[in-house]
């Protein structure tokens, strides 16, 4: 995967995830706890939705860095190599996902 591509398919997914935090903002407001206006059940109901939308803006967050990280090693010149062990990073991963910062092997040896 070229730079450009790289920088344009960043770019756009980081415009998406903006545009899924403006979306789920309802989820993650505060749970009412007045016990006239909301049963317990429903009240517990939404506590999950909103336990579950922090847990994906979280997730959404770190996927940001992630793509800012990619974007900055565009800029430097660096992009498509690992940043653990210098080497090429697979055109395939890449094209996967161009926020990928290490090659295959390192990946698999951090999880290790």
């Amino acid at each position: 995967m070229d730079e450009a591509a790289a920088r344009e398919r960043l770019l756009r997914r980081r415009a998406e995830l903006s545009d899924e935090d403006r979306m789920s903002a309802a989820d993650r407001a505060p749970v009412t706890l007045d016990q006239d206006s909301v049963g317990r059940l429903s009240r517990i109901d939404a506590m999950q939705v909103q336990a579950m939308a922090l847990a994906t803006e979280q997730r959404r967050a770190a996927e940001r860095r992630r793509i800012d990280a990619a974007l900055k090693r565009i800029d430097a010149g660096e992009f498509g190599f690992c940043l653990t062990c210098g080497e090429e990073i697979s055109p395939a991963r890449l094209a996967h996902d161009p926020s990928l910062s290490q090659c295959v092997g390192c990946a698999s040896e951090e999880r290790s």
